[in-house]
């Protein structure tokens, strides 16, 4: 048996090669490898032996060679085949490990060049592994460290590699040529070309978009039973996303259950303090902060315990026994929360279908959020697609403007802002009330204005709230007074909206009249 070694990132292929020879496995190998290697006291052949042509072109061709080629590609059970490589001095290789240069990595450095990105575009690399890939049923390929282990195990108890290991070695092969090239594609695409210029300008939106995504798991259907879905996560994810979660518990999600967490979760993990929502139809129904995850939550299903009923609740702190119990007693259908206790996880023990989550917030912890967010957004159209910057806008008390005569109090910001960030996380049109760090009233998805101030309004009756006092946020500007008037009939004594009417003298004029303190942002939040 013959392995042939050709990696640009080392890690663990002393230990590998020790394996292989070990196990009378012939070492074959190239360049810096084959020198760490014969440095460790290992037989190694250097490629250019193989071949008897030496690595020319300051080692751009040292591989694509017929023996390399025709040792990986040549079928073991066609006589044809083996009658070839016998005639023009062909030896079989049994075994490829090559990893590729590293292009990604290298793009992402500031200041990348051009040049440094066309040199480390792999060339010989990708071709020998798409021989082997495609020779899978007599050769392994190896392109990912994670993979040495289990091949080594398999060559120690039987002295071969097994046929299904063989296949998924060549499906992750190709995968793995598949990102490269896309990488590839992707910032090629990127670039405007200027000879002049010695780092290139890279457009945000490449002439060419190529999504890699690898599949989490098939779902039982989609977003109705007639329809086939299954979930995928981007290839490399942000830390703290919905996708790094791990189900400790219950039933298999369903689409609708991961669209929905997902909403509830990018909402949740915004607050840098204890903070609960809860989602139906992708639209939070209740939200709201407190001392810790149980009063958080407590105080968030009290905006609609209609809605909630079988909900999503998002926490971003630890829920504790008491929490759980009080979550327990009504119908869930998911629960997220970076952890829980003992006593919390003993609860949900005799509610064996409630999924329940542990996702880790992004590294730096709740006061990081925005370290763990999408940077783009995409969504599907007939035939194509729409792609924008993700909305990650944070706004600060310094971005405000206080636009009527009447001056907020601290209270008064303080529920502005809580009511602003919810609004961000519902469909528009949105218009949310809130108080004393908790949401009294949300109207979500209207055509009109006017119907979701109204909506929310009855939805706080339902629960029986009172909007007295409370701050409402609009999602986008208000093009007449009339929906001003409407949160102000209800009990509103605060507005925060983004602006930029050609009747925001207007509508500023009516909240003067009206008593009511207004605020603008300077930004909307439009979530279709």
């Amino acid at each position: 048996m013959r392995a042939l070694i050709s990696v640009s990132d080392k890690t663990g292929i002393v230990e590998l090669a020790q394996a292989l020879h070990s196990l009378g496995v012939s070492l074959i190998s190239t360049g810096g490898t084959a020198k760490l290697l014969a440095d460790q006291g290992l037989p190694v052949t250097e490629v250019a032996e193989v071949t008897a042509f030496p690595e020319m072109l300051d080692g751009r061709v040292k591989t694509l060679h017929p023996k390399v080629h025709g040792g990986l590609l040549a079928r073991r059970d066609v006589a044809e085949h083996m009658a070839a490589l016998k005639t023009h001095g062909i030896e079989t290789i049994d075994l490829l490990i090559v990893n590729l240069y590293p292009f990604e990595a290298t793009v992402a450095k500031p200041g990348c060049t051009l040049d440094d990105a066309i040199e480390n575009i792999d060339i010989g690399g990708p071709a020998m592994v798409r021989s082997a890939a495609k020779n899978w049923k007599d050769v392994a390929v190896l392109t990912d460290a994670s993979q040495y282990a289990g091949v080594i195990d398999e060559l120690k108890a039987s002295g071969k590699v097994s046929d299904a290991t063989r296949f998924a070695l060549s499906v992750a092969a190709f995968n793995r040529i598949s990102n490269y090239d896309g990488a590839i594609s992707d910032y090629l695409s990127s670039i405007t070309f200027d000879a002049a210029a010695t780092v290139p300008a890279r457009s945000e939106y490449p002439a060419q978009a190529n999504g890699r995504f690898v599949k989490l798991q098939d779902l039982r259907y989609g977003e109705n039973p007639h329809q086939t879905a299954a979930f995928y996560r981007d290839l490399h994810p942000a830390p703290g996303s919905l996708v790094t979660a791990k189900q400790l518990q219950g039933k298999e999600l369903s689409y609708n259950n991961i669209a929905d967490a997902d909403a509830a979760w990018e909402c949740v993990k915004s607050f840098d303090v204890p903070a609960c929502v809860i989602v139906k139809h992708a639209n939070p129904c209740g939200v709201a902060v407190g001392k810790d995850a149980s009063e958080a939550y407590s105080k968030a299903f009290q905006t609609d315990p209609t809605s909630a009923f079988g909900g999503i609740i998002a926490l971003n702190r630890v829920l504790d026994g008491a929490g759980a119990l009080a979550i327990s007693k009504q119908f869930v259908e998911v629960l997220m929360a970076p952890g829980y206790t003992p006593e919390a996880m003993e609860v949900f023990k005799a509610k064996a279908n409630v999924r329940v989550l542990e996702i880790a917030l992004p590294p730096g912890g709740p006061t990081a959020w925005d370290k763990g967010l999408n940077l783009t957004d995409i969504k599907r159209v007939g035939s194509g697609l729409l792609m924008q910057s993700a909305d990650n806008h944070v706004l600060t008390r310094a971005d405000l403007k206080v636009v009527t005569k009447l001056q907020p109090t601290g209270q008064q910001l303080d529920d502005l802002m809580f009511a602003w960030t919810v609004a961000k996380f519902v469909k528009s049109n949105a218009i949310v009330f809130c108080k004393d760090g908790m949401t009294m009233g949300v109207g979500a998805g209207q055509m009109s204005r006017l119907d979701s101030a109204r909506i929310a309004s009855i939805k706080a009756g339902h629960a029986k709230l009172s909007l007295q006092g409370t701050a409402v946020a609009s999602d986008a500007f208000f093009p007449f007074r009339d929906g001003l008037d409407v949160v102000v009939d209800a009990g509103a004594s605060c507005v925060i909206q983004p602006g930029g009417s050609m009747r925001d003298q207007e509508v500023i004029d009516a909240a003067d009249e009206r008593g009511v303190v207004m605020v603008t942002t300077g930004v909307r939040h439009f979530r279709h």
